[in-house]
């Protein structure tokens, strides 16, 4: 029998009549379905969350919903091998990528927030009146409401936490649509509410896909009172466009097309271990992956011949096997648009100088969704390959020759998430890091994430930041008391 993911629908969970099935990367089998959520469903889910706002949790004290965070994160890391399981499942990456970073990040981001909340200031000011009695102004912070969350299928439980965390730390309820194609560790979540004491209609699921399905009915619908988006950048605009009707505040991290700078003073060794990272981890279905690398030109050769050889030591296994490191792509559409990329790229002049194709297995594997990791050289800087979006395990070199150059090389893209430069010049990184248009700039590191931090984009990379108070702020409404004295 295949699993089945239900609605989860002021503390119940919910059965539909249409169903959608979830395929393992792994092998293309059907192993679960997802009842999708019609316009009923959606309607229900969002009553019961505004009805919740005026319930239990809406007047329970800031210290109760800080315990609950933290018995939620508890029985994440009780629960820690079914989450892993259900991850896998869904996205085929390797167990050891989601013992080591999904998971943990899962359970961590509610104490994260149940911290932050509780350290947190508003203002206050002293002001003169006419009468020379003065005023006291203080603001006080309110949650927003109802909070729509559209989470993405490359770290679903990571991603979908990170925004769950906070909105719940300021007291607002949440609907949460995951992606249709990983709908398995929300919907385990949903149990986890259940078990540790949050009260219905705090937390509700509904599964699906977007338009004309849960996410546009999510999305469209007059009670939500903000809506936060991962994903890809055609998505938020299409939000946008229905959130637009009803003036309904967002938070978007979108696409991006990151650029990584390789100086020739950079530890060599430290920049090819980091460069592979950020180009291959998870299969390169990362928003902060890096698809565009500029090494500057002496140290060019060498360094393209060290990421061939990196890319060609990537272990294809199953899941389960400790030495996997490169998982199947998500879906069998994403794989063909992957494999579109690399034959326009070839098309429009590449050097391929590894990859390029599908692997073969001889198994199982070879009804999965796998790529192989490709490296290009030789791509004129205005090819769609360079410019767009692929999101895979594929990366472009270009060499280069100044500061100056590289910084324009880099800036010139529709997006602006994330950046990597690798140099052992802290005043030559200082200046980098200033002059690039992107909301984070990683030196001689990646991936390394201080959750205090604000983390987003700029350009078609999204709009706001998320991480520590910058979260607070946007799930919460600060209102000003004055007071005449």
């Amino acid at each position: 029998m295949p699993k089945e993911f239900k609605n989860y629908v002021n503390g119940q969970f919910v059965a539909s009549t249409k169903k959608i099935e979830i395929i393992n990367p792994v092998n293309g089998q059907v192993y679960g379905v997802s009842h999708e959520a019609d316009q009923q469903i959606v309607d229900a889910a969002v009553a019961a969350a505004k009805a919740a706002l005026k319930g239990e949790w809406g007047s329970m004290t800031l210290a109760r919903r800080r315990e609950l965070l933290c018995k939620l994160a508890d029985r994440v890391d009780e629960r820690f091998d079914e989450f892993l399981g259900a991850e896998v499942a869904d996205t085929g990456k390797p167990y050891s990528l989601a013992r080591r970073i999904d998971i943990p990040r899962g359970a961590a981001n509610f104490r994260v927030f149940a911290d932050t909340i509780a350290s947190i200031s508003t203002e206050s000011f002293q002001m003169d009146t006419p009468d020379e009695q003065g005023a006291i102004n203080y603001a006080i912070r309110k949650p927003l409401g109802v909070i729509a969350v559209v989470s993405p299928w490359n770290l679903p439980l990571l991603l979908m936490t990170w925004k769950v965390a906070p909105a719940m730390a300021c007291g607002n309820t949440i609907v949460v649509k995951p992606s249709e194609e990983t709908p398995a560790t929300t919907t385990l979540l949903a149990e986890v509410m259940g078990e540790v004491g949050i009260p219905p209609g705090v937390f509700n699921v509904v599964h699906g896909y977007g338009p004309d399905s849960a996410g546009e009915f999510l999305t469209r619908h007059k009670d939500i009172d903000a809506i936060t988006f991962t994903g890809e950048t055609t998505t938020g605009k299409a939000i946008m466009r229905v959130a637009a009707e009803n003036v309904t505040p967002l938070s978007f991290e979108l696409g991006g097309k990151n650029p990584g700078i390789v100086f020739a003073d950079a530890n060599f060794d430290d920049a090819v271990d980091g460069i592979a990272r950020a180009v291959f981890t998870n299969t390169g279905q990362v928003c902060l992956s890096t698809e565009r690398v500029y090494v500057e030109r002496p140290i060019f050769d060498k360094f393209v011949a060290a990421m061939k050889v990196r890319a060609e030591d990537l272990n294809t296994g199953f899941p389960e096997e400790t030495q996997t490191s490169l998982g199947p792509l998500i879906s069998k559409e994403h794989q063909q648009k992957v494999l579109g990329y690399y034959d326009l790229a070839v098309q429009e002049g590449a050097k391929v100088v590894t990859g390029g194709g599908v692997p073969e297995f001889g198994d199982e594997r070879d009804n999965g969704f796998y790529v192989q990791p490709t490296i290009w050289t030789g791509l004129a800087e205005d090819s769609r390959c360079v410019k767009e979006e692929i999101f895979g395990p594929v990366c472009h070199i270009t060499p280069f020759d100044s500061e100056e150059e590289v910084v324009d090389l880099a800036n010139d893209c529709v997006y602006g998430l994330m950046s990597s430069t690798w140099t052992t010049d802290l005043s030559k990184a200082h200046r980098v890091g200033a002059a690039l248009e992107c909301g984070i700039n990683y030196v001689n590191c990646w991936f390394l994430r201080d959750l205090r931090t604000p983390f987003g984009g700029v350009k078609m990379s999204g709009i706001g930041r998320e991480g520590g108070v910058h979260s607070i702020n946007f799930y919460s409404e600060l209102v000003n008391i004055c007071v005449k004295l």
